[in-house]
């Protein structure tokens, strides 16, 4: 079990879109070096609770701590320099830029005591950026946009890694790609908290497991702990 100080703490965290309340008291801890798997059914808050702490949904009320730096209320761009990057559901990319220019883009100096990551090591991951790397990001498939939207959040040099179902529609090979990348960005050092609709692949990459409904956290454990829990499963997410 991992005993570190967590890294990042989100405490009693409240959100609204509009008049609907989403986050309803959101308390999360992510400790060095862990991959925290977010589950749920549509609608649970999983989603919300990354743009919340990433800035893009503002809270309502509660706060957000990264190594002791209060950052709720802030807004993104101050919160990625931070040290916590997002990669979003939809894979937004510079689509006139080419792959290289879309990498250079997410470059950020590194933070003494934080892994840094260089473009290398992306093409390592990922070598079919590294064949497409004069391609024009808007040209790339869906699974090679998810490729390069991960490898540029990485080299911001991040503590934290926020991460929206990113094998959502991709073919197999590339599911099994991120994944793997996945597990080695947590064992260099980095932080993830993963939101993944796919419950197979967050047992397998995750090292502990939080399950949200109606906004709320609502259960939490090692991912062979959730996984044999079928009460749990059935009233939560089973579809």
């Amino acid at each position: 079990m991992n005993t570190e100080t967590p890294i990042l703490r989100v405490r009693d965290l409240h959100a609204h879109y509009g008049k609907s309340h989403v986050l309803r008291g959101v308390s999360l801890d992510v400790k060095p070096r862990e991959v925290v798997g977010l589950v749920g059914r549509n609608g649970s808050g999983r989603s919300t609770l990354l743009k919340a702490v990433m800035g893009l949904v503002p809270p309502s009320s509660g706060d957000i701590v990264l190594a002791d730096r209060s950052l709720a209320g802030r807004r993104p761009y101050e919160i990625a320099r931070a040290g916590i990057a997002y990669v979003p559901e939809a894979r937004e990319v510079f689509a006139n830029l080419t792959v290289d220019e879309n990498l250079r883009m997410g470059e950020q100096p590194c933070p003494e005591g934080v892994p840094a990551w260089t473009v290398a090591q992306m093409f390592d991951y990922f070598p079919r950026l590294k064949e497409r790397r004069g391609t024009l990001a808007g040209s790339l498939s869906g699974g090679e946009q998810q490729m390069l939207t991960i490898c540029r959040s990485l080299l911001g040099n991040p503590r934290v890694l926020l991460i929206d179902e990113p094998t959502e529609g991709l073919a197999p090979q590339i599911v099994a790609a991120v994944s793997d990348c996945i597990e080695d960005i947590h064992r260099r050092g980095v932080s993830v908290v993963l939101v993944e609709q796919k419950l197979t692949i967050a047992l397998r990459v995750s090292t502990r497991m939080c399950v949200m409904g109606h906004g709320r956290i609502v259960r939490e454990g090692a991912p062979q702990e959730i996984a044999g829990n079928d009460e749990l499963l059935a009233q939560w997410l089973a579809v």
